[in-house]
């Protein structure tokens, strides 16, 4: 790029800036439940135990055009990627107003019958190759760091899916873990694996009535789930490793 392509493409940046601030600051005004509200959720909750909260959410306010998008990357709040997401982290971005939510706890889990055979000696442990995010990737590492894998799975989805054909072990949130009964926690929940789950936003839409709206319903949604998310929920029972 030239030096006045630069130049340019900074005052476009700067340009750009300006308008979604403006449209924030507008946006500031509703004071009606109505409009277009975009939702970035992390997949392995949007399709299972969220998805109940969202319908209701626009069931009770059908004039709000309620638009879920689902992504396991940080979407660019800034730039109006989307208006609010759901993300799971210890360190949310300051520029960004967040609400936890509550902690999401994880285990190690296995199938019933993989997990009795590794207890009576009949089957090695053995680890899934994980790669859907860095906090799984990591423990996996720490929980296995010779890497003997042959078996690799970029989404918790199909962990779970591997988990439950007998494939091996790996770590799951316990909400999702604790809620099939063909697994069994190999290992219960660890503090040092906790992580919190943040609803955050822009601060431009802070006074912006669709965002407070959906920020209120899915605290009282997660206020009635907070033993799953923190494993606390009839927990399988735990195999000795």
């Amino acid at each position: 790029m030239t030096e006045a392509g630069e130049e340019l493409q900074l005052s476009a940046r700067r340009i750009e800036v300006e308008i979604l601030g403006f449209e924030g600051a507008q946006a500031g005004h509703d004071t009606d439940a109505a409009g277009e509200l975009r939702v970035s959720a992390i997949n392995n909750m949007a399709s299972t135990v969220l998805m109940p909260a969202f319908t209701r959410f626009s069931k009770a306010y059908p004039k709000i055009e309620f638009h879920l998008v689902v992504t396991n990357k940080f979407v660019k709040l800034a730039e109006r990627d989307a208006d609010i997401a759901i993300r799971l982290t210890n360190t949310p971005l300051d520029t960004l107003i967040g609400t936890r939510l509550t902690t999401v706890a994880s285990a190690v889990y296995g199938s019933q019958d993989y997990c009795a055979q590794v207890q009576a000696g009949t089957a090695a442990e053995k680890w899934l190759g994980i790669e859907c995010c860095g906090f799984h990737t990591s423990w996996t590492k720490d929980a296995c760091p010779d890497k003997d894998h042959n078996f690799y799975v970029d989404d918790t989805l199909l962990t779970l899916a591997a988990l439950k054909a007998g494939a091996g072990l790996a770590y799951l949130p316990c909400f999702m873990g604790d809620s099939q009964p063909s697994l069994s926690r190999f290992r219960p929940p660890d503090a040092k694996h906790d992580l919190g789950l943040w609803l955050v936003y822009h601060r431009d839409l802070r006074r912006t009535k669709r965002v407070r709206l959906f920020r209120e319903h899915m605290q009282s949604e997660i206020a009635n789930l907070r033993d799953l998310f923190e494993g606390n929920s009839a927990p399988q029972t735990n195999c000795p490793s």
